[in-house]
């Protein structure tokens, strides 16, 4: 079938204007019904709508992009297109129990006064207020609007780049294909889930009776054929708007109102509290009624209500300051530990991994355990456990632990080994952790240094995976990451799956990644015991990657957030002849390593203290460029517009936020010259 924007539409039109009437009805009850729970029409009457409009379909040919009858799923895909998000996709911090959230909202409130105490009054933030929200415990989803229509549906991945899933998200009948905001682009975010009653009611006839509802609904999501998507009859949640052009909010309520309004569905839950201690009782009745509800929940959302706050607050590497998630209580079982296994790491740490007799914990399937170490397995009596009950704890909804054992019987033993299990060589016992020293010949250690050092908030060797860093080894002897600066094409063509467009981009993206600076040079070495955070506080520092290698235990454990072990593991990674010898050579091969050059703010431009908006394209310079500039000038760059921005810079096909910006009477730069002056040039 073709659609009604293609030159071959024959359909008349009567039958157009139909189809259209049909699918905005359709789509008004699909709305009442599974978003507000308040049907308006019975299900004869909605069948026979549908049915009508599948008979214009099939008459014209003609199907329109938002028509229901694409909610049934469709062929088979071959695979997940990553997406990048426009915005981030943040993990939340977590509260095991009171005393985390008392110290998370400590921060918060330290943080509030710090601002206020350096700012006038008139640009005070006002005391925290809470909303709290239910946590649910199925799969993030992120939707894309353009211009009012749903034109991408994705994973959240790694919180920058996920896996577009729009074929199956369509499916989900409770998502709205289009909205009435029309403005600009909008991502909005939530969560894909299965009700308990449904799951029940699909495993009565199912030929797989499925184990529980959070893997029902990720497994349908992930799933590459669609209609096995729809089967399911998922539903979605929507809580958040990562990215908007147009629009502002002041407070949580007002974004909430605003997914209401654009007919998404919001969870009926949301309280709002003035102090801390109403969120504390609050979320000891969220525990008790979590037994009540129809779908699965791990915990509670605890977010500040004030967007300026929040604003202010920002954000740590991972986390939202302003936002925690506030975890259940651990859940326990027992079941039988069926063996172990020792797995190496990039830093050469064995890390004994147990495998379970499956069991169901906190509506998840638990097959595998972290034991952490050699101490830990002798710590919890598990030295002989092999065989026997274990009791487990799902404390996280990640990784469950082994409390210890079920029982008395013995059972067989779990042999610690003296070799190591890739290589052979022999382990070494550092406390309770065992390690291999075989830097260069150890097969996953060499391969997850390597992974880690090409990633993206690392030296971000495009197209590089661990795919990659597994040939590079075994077929042309890459044993650390100088020896990927080394790699010509002609070592590269002749390798499996490379032509000559993936060796000539590999060698392109090696040669761009030597201009990365200090701080993401540092982050990639991979040093133990060392963050994001820790390595770019040591390239401001330092300013001098010679000055990080020579520092001195005492230099380094006066720098702010860091301890003695830190310190110690710096220190001795600096003056370990392989990693010594890996970087001198990694400069010779051309790698600069240079920190970023401190940029001086000017308080006398025009732009002083203004939020300025960037759209459109310039001619003489990119978007991120005169963003470094007005930045330098003292503005504040903002992606959207309202009646705060002071500026909008347009360049050509700059589209509606130059609109907006003439609506609002905001000053418009469309002059590239102009900009030039204005910015000392």
């Amino acid at each position: 079938m073709t659609t009604a924007m293609e030159p071959e539409f024959t359909a008349k039109p009567e039958q157009l204007a139909r189809m259209r009437e049909l699918v905005d009805q359709i789509e008004h009850h699909n709305y009442s019904y599974y978003t507000l729970d308040k049907p308006i029409i019975s299900d004869k009457e909605y069948d026979l709508l549908y049915d009508e409009l599948i008979q214009l379909e099939q008459l014209t040919g003609i199907v329109l992009p938002d028509s229901a009858t694409g909610r049934v799923g469709g062929d088979i895909l071959k695979g997940f297109d990553p997406h990048r998000h426009l915005a981030r996709l943040w993990s939340l911090d977590k509260a095991q129990d009171h005393e985390d959230l008392l110290a998370w909202n400590a921060r918060v409130c330290k943080s509030i006064a710090d601002y206020n105490a350096k700012n006038p009054e008139s640009a005070q933030l006002p005391d925290p207020s809470y909303v709290i929200e239910l946590k649910f415990d199925g799969l993030t989803l992120n939707l894309t609007y353009d211009e009012g229509r749903l034109v991408q549906a994705s994973t959240r991945g790694n919180g920058v780049v996920g896996e577009g899933i729009l074929a199956q998200v369509k499916t989900i009948k409770s998502i709205p294909l289009t909205i009435p905001f029309t403005n600009g682009l909008i991502e909005v975010q939530g969560e894909g889930i299965m009700n308990l009653s449904v799951l029940e009611t699909y495993n009565q006839t199912a030929a797989e009776p499925l184990k529980n509802a959070r893997n029902a609904a990720a497994g349908a999501l992930r799933n590459q054929n669609p209609r096995l998507t729809a089967e399911r009859k998922l539903n979605a949640y929507f809580y958040n708007i990562g990215h908007a052009e147009g629009v502002e909010f002041e407070n949580h309520q007002e974004m909430q109102q605003f997914l209401r309004d654009n007919r998404f569905k919001v969870n009926p839950y949301a309280t709002y509290w003035a102090t801390i201690e109403e969120v504390q009782a609050e979320l000891e009745r969220v525990t008790a009624m979590r037994g009540d509800l129809d779908y699965l929940i791990d915990g509670a959302v605890v977010k500040l209500t004030d967007m300026r706050t929040r604003e202010v607050l920002g954000y740590t590497d991972k986390f939202p300051r302003w936002a925690v998630a506030f975890k259940f209580e651990a859940e326990e079982t027992t079941t039988i530990l069926e063996s172990v296994s020792w797995e190496v790491g990039r830093t050469g740490k064995i890390t004994p991994l147990a495998r379970l007799q499956p069991v169901e914990l906190a509506g998840v399937t638990v097959q595998n355990c972290t034991l952490n170490n050699v101490g830990d397995i002798e710590r919890k009596n598990l030295k002989h456990a092999l065989g026997t009950h274990v009791f487990i704890r799902r404390s996280n909804d990640v990784i469950p632990e082994i409390l210890g054992k079920a029982d008395d019987e013995p059972g067989g033993e779990i042999i610690t080994p003296v070799l190591c299990p890739s290589c052979g060589s022999t382990l070494e016992l550092r406390g309770a952790h065992l390690f291999c020293l075989n830097k260069l010949d150890c097969r996953p250690q060499t391969i997850g240094r390597i992974t880690h050092f090409s990633s993206r908030d690392a030296m971000d060797i495009e197209s590089f995976s661990v795919m990659t860093a597994e040939q590079l080894f075994d077929e042309r002897g890459v044993r650390d990451p100088a020896d990927l600066y080394a790699l010509t094409y002609e070592d590269l063509i002749g390798l499996e799956r490379f032509g000559e467009k993936k060796a000539r981009k590999l060698i392109e993206a090696l040669e761009k990644s030597k201009e990365r600076d200090l701080a993401a040079f540092l982050f990639a070495l991979g040093i133990p015991n060392t963050g994001k955070a820790t390595t770019k506080m040591l390239a401001d520092h330092f300013n001098d990657l010679a000055a990080v290698r020579a520092a001195s235990v005492e230099e380094l454990v006066g720098l702010p957030d860091v301890g003695g072990i830190v310190a110690e593991s710096i220190y001795t990674y600096f003056r370990d002849p392989i990693a010594a010898a890996n970087i001198d050579r990694m400069l010779e091969l051309g790698v600069q390593a240079k920190s970023e050059e401190a940029v001086v703010v000017r308080d006398d431009s025009v732009f002083s203290g203004k939020t300025v908006v960037l759209t459109g394209t310039l001619a003489t310079m990119n978007r991120d460029e005169a963003a470094k500039k007005l930045e330098a000038c003292g503005a504040k760059i903002s992606g959207s517009v309202s009646k705060k921005t002071d500026f909008v810079i347009a360049g050509e096909s700059a589209g509606s936020k130059l609109t907006k910006a003439r609506e609002l009477g905001v000053t418009v730069i469309e002059d590239e010259e102009e900009l030039k002056k204005l910015l000392g040039e």
